[in-house]
């Protein structure tokens, strides 16, 4: 049994079934649910949420064989008749999740929406008896994560989250020279995000729902608020109400390097500061900046965050450095390059990318399908869950200006106040499946 398993089970119980999911699935009939898909099978795709990562991905599924798109789905009728338009075959079109997943045709579900949707959709999509390829961050609370990895268990889902970077052979290999202890004794992991392209995102007044969104359905389990811009689409990334802002959009990504790279689990403290700094007058709520410090036995962890500016650490946008006695090797998705500290190792060129991790993420998750090797995916709901809860757990340091210790074995903070932000509180007659 897995660690974030184990404090899963400790911390809140058995799963029930919650309201929202799909009537006439359990764990016991799931076996006799679920296609099993030989290496002959077409696998017939379904996509919910076209307009982002969830066409990037069937865009990228769509070049690996024996695959096609039977289905997709979307809130927005103006995006979805779009992207059926672009297709060079029929598809089925809903606005509606739950009418895709009732489609048996449907093996292989790739959901694509904001993170507030994530968990649920997930959950229903396991409980249909689906191959599920769900984006990143895999939930957007830390009871949102434990609820998808118990879904998982309870129907022996195949899931796959779309931290792609795990399917790229150069972050494999950085890893690989990491673990070699050639870098010496590592002491600081630095994790980053420098978006230089993020400009402010202008104060709008609220207006009218636009024609053909059904933004009732949008908002799902999120707060009930009148239609503004700003929180439609891209931007949603930037409210507390269906997302993290950049510590958990492309946290999920750098950070996830920095644990694998030091086969670390949960931090024993948090720290975190920052803020509206760059743009202290725009309409977003999550910090443009922010630097966040998780302390582990025998290192530390750094995230930091900024956006209006492009040099980063080592003149980065985006990365991960490894800082070792003996040198410091820097990865991101261009590649990974290593820096001797002194004599003491010699230097490493850039190593550079190779290929389209994505198709080669989705690649990884139908041969395992076919294989009926869940072991075999990359990026499984338990790890994805693990990196999004350590990313979680900086923005709630953040939120509540503390320094926070972690107890690993009870789930929780020494803070009541940090424990209030732990969970998730729907609204609009949704229920997370239930914790008994």
């Amino acid at each position: 049994m897995s660690n974030s398993r184990r404090r899963f089970l400790t911390h809140s119980g058995t799963l029930l079934l919650g309201s929202s999911l799909l009537p006439g699935f359990s764990g016991e009939l799931f076996a006799s649910t679920q296609r099993r898909i030989s290496p002959s099978d077409q696998i017939n795709v379904g996509v919910i949420g076209v307009k982002g990562m969830g066409w990037s991905n069937l865009q990228a599924i769509l070049k690996v064989p024996g695959t096609q798109c039977v289905a997709l789905c979307d809130i927005d009728a103006n995006v979805l008749s779009s992207r059926a338009a672009e297709l060079k075959t029929p598809v089925k079109t809903y606005s509606d999740y739950r009418q895709l997943l009732d489609n048996k045709d449907v093996h292989y579900v790739i959901i694509g929406t904001p993170d507030h949707w994530h968990c649920l959709q997930m959950a229903d999509a396991c409980a249909a008896g689906k191959y599920v390829y769900v984006e990143k961050p895999c939930g957007n609370t830390i009871e949102e994560c434990r609820v998808m990895e118990a879904a998982q268990a309870r129907y022996k889902s195949f899931v796959q989250v779309g931290q792609w970077q795990r399917s790229a052979p150069h972050f494999q290999d950085a890893v690989a020279f990491v673990q070699s202890g050639k870098l010496g004794n590592i002491r600081t992991v630095k994790s980053w995000a420098y978006m230089g392209w993020m400009k402010p995102v202008p104060v709008l007044p609220d207006a009218a729902v636009p024609a053909g969104v059904d933004y009732t359905r949008w908002l799902g389990p999120a707060p009930t608020r009148p239609f503004n811009p700003n929180r439609f689409h891209f931007n949603f990334r930037w409210f507390w109400d269906y997302a993290g802002g950049l510590m958990t959009d492309w946290g999920v990504h750098m950070m996830d390097y920095a644990l694998l790279g030091m086969k670390a689990g949960y931090p024993k403290s948090v720290m975190a500061s920052g803020g509206k700094m760059a743009y202290p007058d725009d309409a977003s709520e999550t910090p443009d900046t922010l630097t966040a410090v998780f302390e582990y036995d025998k290192f530390n962890v750094v995230w930091e965050h900024a956006t209006g500016i492009d040099l980063g650490p080592y003149n980065l946008t985006h990365g991960t450095a490894f800082i070792g006695n003996n040198g410091t090797l820097v990865l991101n998705r261009e590649g990974w390059f290593v820096t001797p500290e002194g004599q003491k190792m010699e230097a490493v060129p850039m190593q550079k990318d190779q290929g389209d991790a994505l198709v080669r993420h989705h690649q990884n998750f139908v041969d395992a399908i076919r294989n009926n090797q869940p072991a075999s995916i990359h990026t499984p709901i338990q790890e994805a869950s693990r990196t999004a809860q350590v990313c979680q757990l900086g923005n709630i340091a953040f939120r509540t200006r503390q320094k926070l210790a972690w107890n690993e074995t009870k789930g929780n903070f020494d803070s009541s106040a940090a424990n209030k932000l732990l969970d998730a509180h729907y609204h609009n007659g949704y229920k997370l499946p239930k914790l008994g």
